[in-house]
């Protein structure tokens, strides 16, 4: 379930992937790249173009002025996937340019069309393509002749580098050589001093490898790029972290931009982000705490705020810092840092500073196993007063008290809440979502509704929930191409999902979400903790079911690494299955100690049902009898409904053993139908075995013939061992099919049904040398 408040992306500089760059002191430079993406232009003003792909050529010529410089290859390429046709008119006018001579690119600029003056096409003075063309105009009128010359011979330089062939096999770009007095637009005259130190800070971009921000770039950024470039990653990292660079390219990128301007405080801070994204803990606190450092020394919040502005980057980062040590389990040095930025929060009256402490400060709480709920009702208290009071804070206000609802929520959730009262409060705060479109929190709060029907046992409305936030809308900007589907709430409603088609053993679905989570967040993303664990616990079950323990065991390891308490509960149950009974009751215990103190509930249930099921292995059955009714008894306190069940189920099974089976089927009719309804297809069948098995010992029945068998009844467990088999068949669990095939047998055989007796008793015999393992008693197992 999503965690309250645990973004590490909140940065009061860098508010919905805007990033405001600091002055690299790089200018814009009139570049072969910059004069083919005039050609662009041209062609597109000059001639006419489906209607599709103008606008797939529109959609383009943003990225294409703001991004790093391309290669002629990289730059043809891309035109070329908007318009074939476009592109082959600009690869032949600049072919006209590179193998002429220096007039025909002095009359390419020449019928340039005029920004005053072309009022019906693209390049009007007020339109994107009009500022680009009269910037280019204006750089290209100001050069002298010789600047003019060495313009030319590079462009040749651009344009027949393309098509050279090199001996290693790779297209390159040499570097061009230009100085500050060649291209820039304000200078009138230079020094050779000046020259010197301009070449060596001020060297243009022209080998960059940066296609669609997949490949770091060679050299410096103008300032406009930077802000792009920055701005993109920022946004990528914190919506669709798949589509930002890999961390070692980006890592690359920004020591590059780091080497020309060690001070830039937002490639520090995106520095930190990247570092998360690989958990180094040295490389993202060394980074963060450089942003911080910059941010103060560069006066950015100074001239915005007074004095103000250095404390708030102090308490800010103390904050940033906190949720750093959180995120890595320091939890010490987290309460510290957090102490700190509580101080100095109250020391300069910061009140919406000291509701995120607030916020984090619980959070804390939660992650060490404390209670935390008063500190929770605390900051929602606190945030519903500052909605009301102060509106220049209203909505970070609202935000944070909706964090704090959804949170306690959970909280109750864990302690036995009953579900109606949990769904009203996320009704009340659901009405203000969707009125403000808080698409954010309207996620969250679909998936933590979707895990806690999940966990009250009610499938069918958990798989309403999930459907319901997979098939909804983003309400959120879509920028960059990016598709809302890649939060921590999506997440966790496909990983429901994924486990609720496996529980109906539809594993072909399964594999599908799988593969889409897979896709989606690979292995170094940071919700991929959560598709991993629940692709080890599908494949666990599996192999359990079909009773390949050799192939689940080794899972155990990798389940332990993602989470230690479902790899002990898994060790204990493959144990169990190996008849290693003492191994297996030693972990239980200590399992069992554990999950009590950090109060988890549904572990402590499972783990009784277990310590039970050992204790049947040696026929104490009267032993296994306070466990199942304390388990039951817990299950039914905290609302637990698919835990009651089974735990109704054990003690059914434990009825039958004693020899009232009577009493156990009453049981089993109170439990089988929410089983029906809402539990899995290996719940189902071993309901309706256990039902059979104690219709056949009501009926008087008896293998070696003696008593008198109420034939009705038989023929109704006859029926009921049917449907079993039909949900067994489903999971291809082959030792529960042959004791239900065992048991047919045994019922036709008294009916008088020779044939469906010999084809049963075929079904047994085959399936027994399959196995090839000596059954185990059928009445000693549920």
């Amino acid at each position: 379930m999503a965690s309250v408040h645990e973004s590490l992306y909140f940065n009061p500089m860098m508010t919905n992937g805007v990033v405001h760059a600091n002055v690299f002191g790089i200018k814009d430079w009139v570049t072969p790249y910059k004069i083919s993406v005039l050609a662009l232009l041209y062609e597109m003003t000059a001639s006419k173009i489906p209607l599709p792909e103008r606008r797939r050529l529109n959609k383009l010529i943003l990225p294409l002025q703001q991004g790093p410089d391309l290669t002629l290859g990289q730059f043809l390429k891309t035109v070329e996937e908007c318009c074939p046709q476009t592109a082959y008119a600009v690869k032949r006018r600049l072919r006209e340019m590179a193998d002429g001579e220096l007039r025909d690119m002095e009359y390419f600029f020449s019928i340039l069309p005029t920004p005053f003056t072309a009022f019906d096409t693209e390049a009007y003075k007020t339109s994107v393509v009009g500022l680009f063309m009269r910037h280019m105009l204006l750089a290209y009128n100001k050069l002298s002749f010789s600047q003019v010359y060495k313009l030319y011979k590079s462009l040749q330089q651009y344009y027949h580098s393309h098509y050279a062939k090199r001996t290693d096999g790779q297209v390159g770009l040499p570097a061009l050589i230009a100085d500050d007095s060649d291209m820039d637009l304000t200078s009138t005259e230079d020094t050779v001093g000046d020259r010197i130190d301009k070449e060596e800070l001020d060297t243009p971009l022209h080998e960059s490898e940066l296609r669609n921000d997949n490949a770091p770039s060679k050299g410096p950024l103008s300032q406009k790029q930077a802000e792009y470039f920055l701005a993109r990653q920022a946004y990528l990292l914190k919506n669709d972290e798949n589509k930002a660079l890999k961390p070692a390219a980006l890592q690359e990128e920004l020591n590059n931009m780091l080497k020309f301007n060690p001070d830039f405080a937002e490639a520090h801070y995106l520095n930190y982000l990247n570092s998360m994204r690989v958990q180094d803990i040295f490389l993202s606190a060394h980074s963060l705490l450089h942003y911080f450092d910059r941010l103060i020394l560069s006066g950015n919040e100074g001239k915005s705020n007074g004095d103000e502005g250095y404390g708030r980057s102090l308490r800010y980062a103390a904050l940033n810092l906190a949720s750093l040590h959180c995120r890595f389990g320091h939890y010490q040095q987290a309460d510290l840092a957090l102490q700190e930025a509580i101080r100095i929060a109250q020391e300069s009256n910061d009140h919406v500073c000291l509701q995120h402490c607030l916020s984090w400060l619980y959070t804390l709480e939660q992650m060490k196993g404390s209670d935390s709920a008063v500190l929770t009702e605390d900051s929602v208290k606190m945030a519903a007063h500052f909605c009301f009071h102060f509106c220049i804070i209203h909505q970070l206000t609202r935000y944070l008290a909706s964090l704090g609802i959804q949170s306690l929520v959970q909280q109750g959730a864990t302690q036995g809440k009953t579900a109606h009262k949990l769904m009203d409060a996320l009704k009340d705060t659901d009405i203000l979502h969707w009125k403000h479109s808080l698409s954010e929190l309207i996620e969250i709060s679909l998936a933590q509704t979707t895990s806690i029907w999940r966990m009250y046992g009610k499938s069918t409305m958990a798989l309403q929930q999930a459907q319901l936030l997979l098939n909804m809308s983003s309400l959120e900007p879509v920028n960059f191409g990016v598709q809302q589907n890649n939060t921590e709430a999506f997440t966790v409603a496909l990983c429901h999902l994924a486990e609720l088609h496996a529980e109906q053993g539809l594993y072909s679905a399964v594999s599908e979400i799988l593969q889409h989570l897979k896709e989606q967040f690979p292995p170094h993303t940071q919700h991929a903790k959560l598709w991993m664990l629940c692709d080890l616990k599908i494949q666990f079950e599996r192999h359990m079911n079909e009773g390949k323990y050799y192939l689940a065991e080794p899972l155990i390891t990798a389940m332990s690494a993602l989470n230690k308490t479902e790899g002990l509960y898994r060790k204990a149950q493959v144990l169990k299955a190996l008849n290693r009974t003492t191994e297996a009751y030693s972990i239980l215990q200590r399992l069992q100690v554990h999950c009590e103190k950090a109060k988890c509930t549904e572990i402590v249930i499972r783990v009784m049902l277990s310590t039970a099921e050992l204790h049947w292995e040696s026929s104490g059955f009267f032993t296994a009898l306070p466990l199942l009714l304390q388990a039951l008894a817990l299950a039914r306190q905290h609302h637990l409904q698919c835990l009651a069940s089974e735990a109704m189920l054990h003690l059914a099974f434990t009825q039958l053993m004693l020899g009232v089976p009577k009493q156990a089927l009453s049981v089993l009719h109170e439990a089988i139908e929410p089983i029906l309804a809402h539990g899995s297809v290996m719940d189902k069948g071993r309901a309706l075995l256990l039902t059979a098995r104690c219709q056949i010992a009501v009926a008087g029945f008896r293998p070696n013939g003696q008593g008198q068998a109420d034939l009705n009844v038989v023929v109704l467990a006859v029926d009921t061992l049917n449907e079993a088999a039909a949900y067994f068949c489903k999971l291809n669990c082959k030792e529960r099919l042959r004791d239900i095939h065992y048991l047919q047998a045994q019922l036709h055989h008294a009916l008088g049904q020779t044939s469906k007796r010999n084809k049963s008793a075929m079904l047994f015999r085959l399936l027994d040398q399959e196995l090839q393992s000596p059954a185990p008693p059928v009445y000693m197992r549920l």
